[in-house]
């Protein structure tokens, strides 16, 4: 839903836009909703979302959070609006780019991502991003599919990958595990399930 590629990705999801939501529903249907819940429950204070998409999140964030949520995809964010205005909070929408985030350095409490991490052109960059307007006593919070650990299945999605990024955005053979420690996060819990992580982390403190 966010890449530093603001013009194809754009497209893609601008394309996708209308059918996102039914795209997603079988993910959501096999756990994607109970993960995203669990994972964004446990945001606090002030927010920021990247990659917010249609809004599927919105919805499980808990009351008293104040979410700032950006997209590269105007037709994406216009339907994240509508459900922006059943929310309890205030929900800020902004068209911006990860990797050059519009925000100054330790602006928010909370950062969080659900499958955005696959389609940031690169990776590593958009992370020290949310690394950066992260508070140093804040999370970073991320759900997303990597690349499966089986060795076949790990081949097939090296295949697939190139295609379903040009059909769908997604890349599906992403090392984010790795990617979120390149990128000077410190980790500190990951749920791992199938190809599935929850990942929180935060901001590595400076070194003397």
């Amino acid at each position: 839903m966010v890449s530093g590629d603001t013009n194809g990705p754009a497209r893609v999801y601008d394309r996708i836009a209308p059918l996102y939501d039914l795209y997603s529903g079988p993910m959501e249907w096999m756990g994607g909703a109970q993960r995203r819940r669990r994972l964004l429950g446990q945001a606090q204070g002030t927010v920021l979302e990247v990659g917010v998409g249609t809004g599927l999140n919105l919805e499980h964030y808990p009351p008293d959070v104040h979410v700032t949520g950006i997209d590269i995809s105007p037709r994406m964010l216009s339907r994240a609006r509508r459900r922006a205005a059943d929310a309890d909070e205030e929900v800020v929408l902004e068209v911006a780019n990860i990797e050059d985030l519009p925000y100054h350095d330790d602006r928010f409490d909370t950062a969080t991502a659900t499958c955005v991490f696959c389609s940031v052109t690169h990776p590593v960059r958009g992370l020290r991003e949310l690394a950066r307007v992260t508070k140093p006593n804040g999370r970073v919070l991320l759900l997303e599919h990597v690349r499966p650990r089986n060795p076949i299945l790990g081949l097939l999605a090296d295949l697939i990958s190139p295609l379903t990024r040009r059909l769908f955005g997604p890349e599906v053979n992403r090392r984010t595990e790795r990617n979120v420690e390149a990128a000077g996060l410190e980790v500190v819990t990951i749920r791992r399930e199938g190809v599935w992580r929850e990942i929180e982390a935060r901001p590595r403190p400076p070194t003397a």
